[in-house]
């Protein structure tokens, strides 16, 4: 089942180019067993910039949602984008679609990942998410030469439990999952990661990484933002750096002093840090990923 939505009420959303089933048949386990998908927004919810998100839940088939750049105006880059939501449900608007209008500004072809949800009391949370993420990275490098994309200009980029998803699929030393067809031939790392206030990176005392996480000198660079204020905790994007910069992974650290959680990049006059994307496109432009 295939659902369009708008970011805002009565207006119709932008279609993709094209929506690919992630999986040629059920997806590896763990499965999910839940409900209709549909939007999980109530009237009463907190707006975010004025306006309404959309909390896309009860995901059982995982797809792609591809948006491509004008012609005369692509790169060769793509980035597949991971909305948060605790795992429970996906901000589809908020951290998805409208991510992908902002990176196919820069010419790059935007693939918003709709992963398996809820997942959050399954052991690890992180696990469906994160095949479903190796999976898109894979169709992506398939696709390249449709597409028009490089298979060595490939990134991703996350929120919240997206951004640990994000991040889980840029460290994993291995496939999360069996071979299922040629897709999973080619390589399912990430070339480049994008981590917006990560979730869940940092141990319980907050004094280092979990011991599960860890940073090979195969790690993709990456770029993280957070802000101090954040009560899904800055250290997990701190601690991540670190740990990069000890690995010798060239990477970038945005620390804002005020912002909290959950504000994508909707703009918000009174808080810088909703320019993030800003800094992330000079990053993106000064390492050949856009033009």
């Amino acid at each position: 089942m295939t659902i369009f939505f708008s970011g805002m009420i009565g207006l119709k959303a932008r279609e993709p180019d094209h929506v690919i089933n992630l999986w040629p048949e059920e997806p590896p386990e763990p499965s999910i067993q839940v409900g209709e998908e549909q939007d999980f927004t109530k009237p009463e919810d907190n707006l975010v910039a004025g306006k309404r998100i959309i909390k896309l839940g009860n995901v059982r088939t995982p797809q792609i949602h591809v948006f491509l750049p004008d012609a005369g105006h692509r790169s060769e880059a793509a980035m597949v984008i991971c909305p948060g939501g605790g795992y429970n449900i996906l901000a589809w608007d908020l951290e998805g679609t409208e991510v992908a209008d902002w990176l196919n500004s820069l010419g790059m072809t935007a693939i918003v990942l709709k992963y398996r949800v809820p997942t959050r009391e399954q052991n690890p949370k992180w696990k469906a998410p994160v095949q479903d993420a190796q999976r898109a990275i894979s169709l992506a490098r398939n696709h390249a030469a449709e597409w028009k994309i490089s298979p060595k200009k490939i990134g991703i980029l996350g929120f919240s439990a997206g951004g640990e998803t994000a991040a889980r699929t840029a460290l994993a030393p291995v496939r999360q999952y069996q071979r299922m067809d040629e897709t999973d031939d080619v390589s399912c790392r990430p070339d480049y990661a994008v981590l917006i206030y990560p979730a869940y990176l940092a141990n319980d005392s907050k004094t280092g990484l979990r011991e599960d996480v860890a940073v090979s000198k195969d790690a993709p660079p990456m770029f993280l933002a957070h802000a101090f204020d954040d009560p899904v905790v800055p250290e997990s994007s701190v601690f991540l750096f670190l740990a990069l910069k000890a690995a010798g992974i060239p990477s970038e650290l945005h620390i804002y002093d005020a912002g909290g959680h959950g504000y994508g990049l909707r703009s918000v006059e009174s808080l810088p840090v909703t320019g993030w994307t800003g800094r992330c496109a000079d990053w993106m432009t000064r390492n050949g990923w856009t033009r």
